[in-house]
């Protein structure tokens, strides 16, 4: 620490030999100093550009001081503007933002410092560092105002935030003759203030790689216009994902819910739309005398209530109420199953889809009044989401017969598979005692809509309704991919309780469509490798 402040007080004291009006001063006192190492002569009342001691934490602005009396003597006409004084409290607040070691940044060249005296007219000790530092600081922010025009004409002079530096804003208010001042709108502190890593609020959509969709709109507008649908040609499409103004229309094919022929799909809409009505008078009853029903509806309105409550959208009675009369008609017309906790959850990607294709694109759906919305439309929506809901759950309606067997069958082919594709994982899982049960039961039962966001979700079921031979069995190789996926942090878990709450707790809040995607490619691969491996997925006795 000693040899460098040696050393910067060499440097200084050289750059001050050149120039004659800091080694001279009129005034007879002391030379002036533009580093700490070569401090003002004992007994003057100045201050120094950089803190010599008492930094607590870098970075963090200093509480704010009163200025001292003698900030802004001798500086002449400069003084009348505030910018010295205004400079000097915005650099003492982040004065300790540099290390005790960081005199490099504040060695000026002789010239520089000759011009900054030269444009003074008194020339003591303090005037020095201050008219530097102004002249500097100005040049900056000059400097930075100019590139951000010549990148983006369209944009503001300059985005820095003045709003978390008073100081700075000041001294740009102050002296509109050296440099514009920058707008302040609202826009520009919401871009500014969302930084880089931190966790946002997740939304029901996700625009984000609508962009990326774009190219494919004009292929699916070319299946979708034909009169007769190839429907090979728009699974092939829709595996890699749906574009959002494309989705509805195309969940409502790939689900069998309309026929190939465009001739007839408005007429089946509307018979199907009434069929629903027709349900809805015979079969929901809510004063019904059947018990099996009535704890059928018992359940249902316990469980609904519980589904996104993070969400405004279903918390709204009007919603639940549609999601009950879906749920329970579905209950009744199938009664070797019934209505299971988790068939709720699988309502809810049919159901927005179907709402978004209502709406407008920008429409803020978490927080949408449903009451808005014309009952023609409601009826709509209520109908096509159970309709492709029940086409949905054809092929996996094993999973919610008596004690779920189809559910144990997929958690024990499961087991095998990540026994087979990595089994230090598996050891590690066993050896603290965590059953696949414990956990991937309900990645089966929901099929991962309780571990990902509501738009991941959609983006996934693009593909699982694409699936040539259903999704049942691809799904058993997208949560083998998905526990894989997650390795790293459950080998770092050196007990169950830490095991289960991560498993059961997966940080998926950030994940969009691409994550989605790369889960899907290492399902694929993992399909394609041990789906039709001898003896792959054989029950075991």
């Amino acid at each position: 620490m000693d040899n460098n402040v040696e050393q910067t007080a060499a440097k200084t004291q050289k750059a001050e030999s050149t120039a004659s009006t800091i080694g001279a001063p009129a005034s007879g006192g002391a030379p002036a100093t533009g580093a700490r190492g070569a401090g003002p002569t004992p007994g003057a009342n100045s201050s120094t550009f950089w803190k010599n001691s008492g930094r607590r934490v870098p970075g963090r602005p200093s509480p704010k001081r009163e200025l001292e009396k003698s900030v802004g003597v001798g500086l002449g006409a400069d003084s009348a503007t505030g910018m010295v004084s205004t400079f000097t409290e915005y650099q003492k607040s982040v004065s300790d933002a540099w290390d005790m070691g960081d005199d490099e940044f504040c060695i000026i060249s002789s010239t520089e410092a000759a011009a900054a005296a030269a444009a003074g007219a008194g020339g003591d000790s303090a005037r020095f560092s201050r008219q530097v530092s102004q002249t500097v600081a100005l040049n900056v922010i000059e400097t930075h105002s100019r590139s951000n025009q010549n990148h983006n004409a369209s944009r503001p002079a300059s985005e820095c935030n003045l709003d978390s530096i008073p100081a700075c804003r000041s001294s740009v208010d102050d002296n509109k003759e050296d440099h514009r001042s920058l707008p302040d709108s609202n826009e520009n502190r919401s871009r500014l203030r969302n930084y880089p890593g931190r966790p946002q609020l997740q939304k029901i959509s996700s625009n984000c790689q609508d962009s990326e969709y774009e190219t494919k709109i004009e292929k699916f507008q070319v299946v979708l216009d034909s009169p007769q649908l190839d429907l090979v040609a728009l699974k092939k499409i829709s595996w890699s994902g749906v574009p959002r103004k494309m989705r509805a229309v195309s969940w409502r094919l790939l689900s069998k819910y309309l026929p190939p022929s465009s001739e007839r799909r408005m007429a089946v809409l509307e018979s199907k739309r009434q069929g629903y009505q027709d349900l809805r008078h015979n079969y929901f009853r809510v004063d019904s005398q059947d018990e099996t029903q009535q704890d059928t509806y018992r359940q249902i309105h316990i469980d609904v209530p519980r589904m996104n409550p993070q969400i405004p959208l279903f918390q709204q009675q009007l919603v639940q109420e549609m999601f009950e009369r879906i749920l329970f008609i579905w209950a009744i017309r199938h009664p070797a199953s019934g209505y299971v906790q988790g068939i709720n959850d699988l309502v809810t990607p049919f159901f927005i889809v179907f709402l978004q294709e209502a709406l407008t694109p920008n429409t803020d759906l978490e927080k949408y009044d449903m009451s808005t919305l014309p009952e023609e439309t409601r009826n709509i929506i209520e109908a096509d989401s159970f309709w492709c809901l029940s086409k949905f759950l054809d092929c996996i309606q094993d999973n919610y017969i008596f004690a779920q067997l189809g559910i144990q069958e997929k958690v024990n082919q499961l087991k095998d598979l990540i026994q087979r594709i990595d089994v230090n994982l598996h050891r590690h899982l066993q050896a603290h005692g965590v059953d696949y049960l414990q956990f991937s039961f309900r990645w089966m039962n929901n099929l991962l809509t309780r571990e990902l966001p509501l738009h991941c979700t959609i983006r996934l079921w693009d593909t699982y309704l694409a699936e040539s031979d259903g999704f049942a069995l691809f799904h058993l190789y997208v949560c083998a991919a998905f526990l894989l996926h997650w390795k790293e942090q459950l080998m770092q878990q050196n007990d169950f309780q830490g095991l289960m709450l991560l498993l059961q707790n997966l940080p998926t809040h950030n994940w969009s469509d691409r994550q989605i995607n790369v889960l899907l490619a290492e399902a694929f691969r993992l399909k394609f490798t041990y789906a039709d491996a001898p003896k792959h997925l054989e029950t075991k006795s």
